[in-house]
């Protein structure tokens, strides 16, 4: 049994977790989150310096509410585990500055996470509480392999074939899984770039799908970019271009708000669509028996409800899965779980060697 703390702040979510491993599962036995979503608001989008400014003003208090809530003494974690890339590189800094410090005072070894592979170890969290909502996730050795993973985020837009159990990953696994990524948008900045056209507040995504239930999602003819069989990558950058023009052409009829639903529905449309069709086709390319959808995107309803239809016609041998809904965001659990597979592994830092931790905005993998 390992215990271990997590540390998030790649971005806008300050968040601190403690998590307890075994061979069977990871419970989550505290999770502590402050999101910035109210003060990046007024700007329609994150501001690094007002991002790393409240880092430095939430992330002791996250650290201290989690180890409270998790009912263990701090002297008892066996690892500390902290994003140190990719992300914001101020926001970054705040959460390894905290991690090493708290590391070197506890004399604990400490494991940098890749932010990515958080997200990728979060459909493999059990939360303790028995009031939490239920995720519609098998066993851990259970999940039926290879797995195509999607990573469908505000930032990032990844396919990943996962053909090993976590604990023996290797240290290049998001290189050498990756099968399919973003050329230019996200998808999750497609919905968000999409609602600031459409005058939403930030973050958008949620908006255009509370806005898009009963719209026609075939109302406006959206474009799918890259449409060929043989590329597994996405382009996200058209279909904002051809919402702009929509809405000015819709402003300029006075006809914006009377089709501002269908116009919702079939942005939502075309980005569940482009996320469909490259997840199948390189599903079939893979042979994958099971597919996982982690990161916001996951959250949304139309995803979903396609998914849950359509996803015999890939091949799966079950239905897809999601993590819980609070492990779809950002968060430092997801951080702390990576971080139990790789301190299983023996890759950790330790004595005074991660000291010279350094946080990483762009990272090769």
């Amino acid at each position: 049994m390992t215990t271990l703390l997590g540390i998030e702040s790649s971005c806008d979510e300050c968040s601190a977790s403690v998590v307890r491993y075994t061979p069977d599962e990871i419970k989550v036995l505290s999770l502590s989150t402050f999101s910035q979503v109210d003060l990046h608001k007024p700007y329609g989008g994150v501001v690094p310096e007002i991002a790393s400014r409240n880092h430095l003003e939430t992330i002791n208090p996250m650290i201290e509410q989690a180890i409270t809530d998790s009912g263990i003494y701090a002297q008892d974690l066996d690892a500390i585990a902290v994003t140190n890339r990719p992300g914001l590189v101020g926001a970054l800094l705040v959460g390894v500055s905290a991690a090493k410090a708290l590391a070197y005072a506890l004399k604990k070894p400490l494991v940098p996470v890749h932010h990515l592979e958080g997200h990728a170890s979060s459909i493999y969290l059990r939360s303790l509480h028995p009031k939490s909502p239920i995720a519609n996730l098998p066993p851990r050795n259970e999940i039926p392999l290879p797995l195509m993973l999607a990573i469908v985020s505000g930032g990032h837009t990844n396919l990943y074939v996962v053909k090993s159990p976590p604990e023996i990953w290797p240290l290049d696994f998001l290189k050498r899984s990756l099968v399919g990524k973003s050329r230019d948008d996200a998808a999750g900045e497609a919905f968000d770039k999409t609602a600031k056209i459409l005058g939403f507040p930030y973050p958008g995504g949620m908006w255009i799908d509370r806005t898009a239930q009963g719209g026609n999602p075939k109302a406006f003819d959206l474009p799918r970019a890259l449409p060929q069989k043989s590329v597994f990558d996405f382009s996200f950058s058209g279909l904002k271009t051809a919402v702009a023009l929509t809405v000015d052409k819709l402003k300029k009829d006075n006809s914006l708000e009377e089709n501002l639903k269908d116009l919702c529905a079939s942005i939502q449309e075309a980005i569940v669509d482009a996320l469909l069709s490259k997840i199948f086709l390189a599903s079939r390319e893979y042979g994958c028996r099971s597919l996982a959808i982690v990161g916001g995107v996951a959250a949304n309803s139309r995803l979903r409800e396609r998914l849950n239809s359509e996803w015999k016609s890939a091949g799966f041998v079950m239905p897809p899965f999601f993590p819980e809904m609070t492990y779809c965001t950002d968060n430092a659990a997801m951080i702390a779980a990576a971080g139990a597979f790789r301190f299983r592994q023996g890759n950790f830092m330790k004595g005074t060697e991660f000291l010279t931790l350094n946080a990483v905005a762009n990272p090769e993998i």
